[in-house]
């Protein structure tokens, strides 16, 4: 490990050079690449150098007990360095995680998916609240969230919404959202107080550029349409809606928010290239064997992921057996407790698979 750390610190100091170098600010996208692999390799630089730091400072404290005759001088010396054992300890741990082979997808923007399950009109409420408790997260980062298609059902939910979420790390932190979420409440178009159970799916896909996915021409049909929706200026008076079917794969993909058609199909075939990514990607994890693949993973469109109860305040994600009874700070975007915890598991999970694989 801290040959290959060695390397890397020596690869961090070049591109800090080239950075520099005027032949290379003249060439903008080549500085930028440059750049962005320095910020990668910033933080797992600066965590090895403070590694090498804490364990000089080891092997510092245990000359100096061998030197020292004074009871109390020994006292300190002794504390100094259980300090800076326990630092050694805690930055080697950060430094094997940091050095995990990294998803490529981390830094892509997202679409994320949200459907109606179980629950009809409850479910479409609950979806809205979905996406809010998104939406809220991604400003409380941030970022930028652009609605690609919507179908509601008349009393503020959604039978279905597709959006996108742009930002440093979307996919990073959202890809764990993928699955099915439970809320167990009495609906807002329950007249008896009876507490209900209701489903929503979330699928989170990473943003594909045109080269990462080819799409033939020739395997896609485009329909257009006249928008739809509950009334009002929103509603098109042209056929700018477009619905485009894949024919290989069955996938339909609708987009009507724009009111231009170009726009609409632009952004159709944005989420076509990213749900066939996702195909592509589900048949590779297929065939990775179960021993290999984390509990905690990216999720599945079927797996039941996490139940949000009402009555008792609480939210467990059944993956991680997490229980918080912040319920109503979450579903404002509070996320961040919940997603560091998640990710915390995953990475320790993929740490013991790569020892002991090592092994």
């Amino acid at each position: 490990m801290f040959e290959k750390m060695d390397e890397l610190v020596h690869r961090y100091e070049e591109l800090g050079m080239r950075l520099n170098d005027p032949a290379t600010i003249a060439d903008q996208a080549s500085w930028q690449k440059i750049m962005k692999e320095h910020a990668q390799l910033g933080p797992l630089v600066t965590t090895y150098l403070d590694y090498k730091t804490e364990q000089q400072a080891v092997e510092d404290n245990q000359a100096l007990l061998q030197e020292e005759s004074d009871e109390d001088m020994k006292e300190l010396i002794r504390e100094d360095l259980a300090r800076a054992k326990d630092e050694v300890s805690r930055l080697e741990e950060s430094l094997r995680i940091q050095l995990l082979p990294k998803d490529p997808n981390d830094d892509k923007n997202v679409f994320v998916e949200i459907r109606g399950g179980a629950g009809g009109d409850e479910a479409a409420l609950f979806a809205a609240d979905l996406f809010r408790m998104y939406s809220r997260y991604a400003e409380r980062r941030n970022w930028r969230v652009e609605v690609m298609s919507v179908n509601e059902n008349g009393l503020g939910g959604f039978k279905e919404i597709v959006f996108m979420v742009q930002g440093q790390g979307a996919y990073s932190r959202l890809k764990y959202e993928s699955g099915v979420h439970r809320v167990q409440r009495v609906p807002a178009t329950e007249s008896g107080g009876r507490i209900h159970t209701s489903t929503a799916t979330v699928a989170v896909l990473p943003e594909v550029e045109e080269v990462d996915v080819s799409i033939d021409p020739n395997d896609i049909r485009v329909d257009v349409f006249r928008a739809s929706g509950n009334g009002g200026q929103c509603v098109n008076t042209t056929d700018s809606a477009v619905r485009i079917t894949h024919f290989p794969t069955g996938i339909v993909v609708s987009c009507q928010d724009e009111k231009s058609q170009l726009r609409n199909k632009e952004k159709a075939m944005q989420v076509l290239r990213a749900r066939l990514y996702e195909l592509e990607q589900k048949k590779r994890d297929d065939a990775v064997s179960q021993e290999r693949r984390s509990q905690v993973g990216t999720g599945d469109r079927s797996e039941k992921i996490r139940t949000y109860n009402f009555p008792q305040s609480r939210v467990t994600d059944h993956r991680i057996k997490y229980t918080s009874h912040r319920l109503f700070d979450l579903l404002d975007g509070d996320l961040d407790e919940l997603l560091d915890t998640i990710i915390t598991v995953d990475q320790t999970e993929r740490l013991k698979a790569a020892e002991q694989e090592a092994s």
